[in-house]
């Protein structure tokens, strides 16, 4: 789809479809009240009746005497709680009401109250991830979005910065839509060897690499399986003049059975999807090569398939990873946490500055933030302070956990310097206190998206199924650290930030 900007007036603008934003409980304002008085009140008669303001909420008007010929009417809720986030679900859900009714080209008005970058960058964001369906593998998909065309009315803002803003969120949307088709493609396709082509520019390390460097935890997870691992390293060098790297990691599990420790087998086909912290990293990768701020970024995103094949690892099983720490495998289905050992030791090897890695790591963080939120645990207050103050709406929420002492106790090991379960008590916890131990005092958060990268339900402004969850967070903070540097505290606004 294409994004494109104009300074036409709403009431002038030829298209398909010309959408509005109301806020509830308020007149009608800005391009709204223009638009109302250019039909006669048609949109009056509708607001407080068929839509009051809430977010999402849509009502369609027809207009066949104006050059738009319909107006979508969407919520946007209270003016004075108007974010960012916001902006991307308004445009979003007006692509899919339109697009699924056959509009080809729409029009979107952008509320005052933002800056213009970030008015642009979340719409046009928006616009682009609610193109996508998970119907990729039908020969007759039911209603496809056909929408192939998003003008963004600058209105007020100054139409530069709002081309700017655009541009950034084309990218930004096309980076998410890339990570959830990788999500989307089943095990069959998406084998760990898959993974690793589905970036240019990068080096693809294999398991003799892997046993030269002393991986074997990531080779005790691939051992069941046919299908070689891999280990993905990509570069962008956007500072070749400093020293400091950023290290994002991803885990890679294109297909998790749970291996010997055997899962339900209901909803098992959805271990597909444990492979959207990788599919995060080489998706923002792409983007921060787009986007090009100046700093350095290396991505890492260790790859296997965790099956009970006969010469799978069992229970009891005794692991040694890359930093030589031993590891007894107490239970086979907490695999991901073993391939990203060695993946944080790697990056710790490159001399990563700071390192954040992503996992669909632990069902426990799904029971304390169910599917609202993704965890966040850390070694460093500050880093991850600002991490949190600048991921306050970039459209993905995060909550910290805490990693306290005695989380070490649970997974402390009888017969080894560690154990991979510390059992039901603390989950989540526990497995980010289990992956700190291989981060050697680096600056470094865990994100687990356990909950968050793919979603049950379809939403006005989403598909069902994967969100591209942590795309915009490691995106944004990528930029973030090329304006404000490494050793900075994060001293920027929240406006300042999300506008970055």
């Amino acid at each position: 789809m294409q994004v494109l900007v104009s300074p036409d007036a709403a009431v002038s603008v030829a298209t398909g479809a010309l959408v509005v934003p109301v806020f509830a409980g308020s007149a009608l304002e800005g391009a709204a009240a223009d638009v109302d008085r250019a039909l006669g009140g048609a949109l009056a008669d509708v607001v407080g009746i068929e839509i009051t303001g809430k977010p999402n909420e849509t009502a369609l008007i027809h207009a066949k005497e104006a050059p738009f010929r319909r107006v979508l009417i969407v919520g946007l809720g209270e003016r004075a709680k108007l974010t960012p986030g916001a902006l991307a679900k308004y445009a979003g859900t007006a692509v899919r009401y339109l697009g699924k009714r056959g509009v080809e080209r729409i029009a979107i008005a952008l509320p005052d109250g933002l800056s213009a970058t970030q008015a642009a960058s979340f719409a046009a964001e928006g616009a682009l991830v609610a193109t996508l369906d998970a119907t990729l593998y039908r020969t007759e998909p039911d209603k496809p979005v056909v929408t192939n065309e998003v003008t963004l009315l600058a209105g007020g803002y100054d139409l530069a910065t709002v081309e700017a803003g655009a541009h950034r969120g084309a990218i930004i949307g096309e980076a998410v839509n890339a990570a959830r088709r990788m999500a989307l493609t089943p095990g069959n396709d998406m084998t760990p060897t898959h993974l690793a082509q589905r970036d240019l520019e990068v080096a693809v390390y294999d398991e003799a690499w892997m046993a030269e460097k002393g991986m074997g935890a990531l080779l005790g997870v691939s051992r069941g399986s046919d299908e070689p691992a891999t280990l993905t390293l990509l570069r962008y060098r956007g500072d070749p003049a400093s020293n400091e790297t950023l290290a994002l990691v991803g885990k890679g599990l294109t297909f998790d059975s749970g291996g010997i420790s055997l899962k339900p087998p209901e909803n098992m086909h959805e271990m597909k999807y444990d492979m959207s912290g990788g599919a995060g990293v080489i998706a923002a990768l792409w983007a921060i090569g787009k986007l090009r701020p100046k700093l350095n970024v290396i991505g890492i995103v260790p790859s296997s398939e965790n099956l009970p094949g006969p010469r799978a690892m069992k229970p009891g099983d005794i692991l040694r990873a890359m930093n030589g720490k031993t590891i007894e495998v107490l239970n086979t289905d907490a695999e991901g946490r073993l391939i990203l050992a060695d993946a944080l030791a790697f990056a710790v090897e490159l001399g990563a500055a700071k390192i954040v890695d992503a996992a669909t790591l632990t069902g426990a963080c799904v029971i304390a933030l169910g599917h609202a939120a993704s965890g966040v645990m850390s070694n460093d207050d500050a880093f991850a302070e600002r991490f949190l103050h600048l991921v306050d709406d970039v459209g993905e929420r995060y909550w910290r956990l805490p990693l306290f002492p005695e989380y070490e106790q649970q997974i402390k090991s009888d017969i080894a310097d560690l154990k991979n379960t510390g059992g039901r008590p603390a989950g989540a916890e526990t497995a980010g206190t289990f992956l700190k131990n291989f981060v050697a005092g680096t600056p470094w958060i865990h994100l687990d998206v356990a909950g968050t990268a793919y979603l049950d339900n379809e939403s006005p402004y989403l598909a069902k199924g994967p969100t591209g969850t942590p795309v915009r967070a490691f995106v944004a903070l990528a930029e973030e650290l090329a304006a404000h540097g490494f050793s900075s505290n994060g001293v920027a606004t929240k406006k300042e930030s999300a506008a970055v």
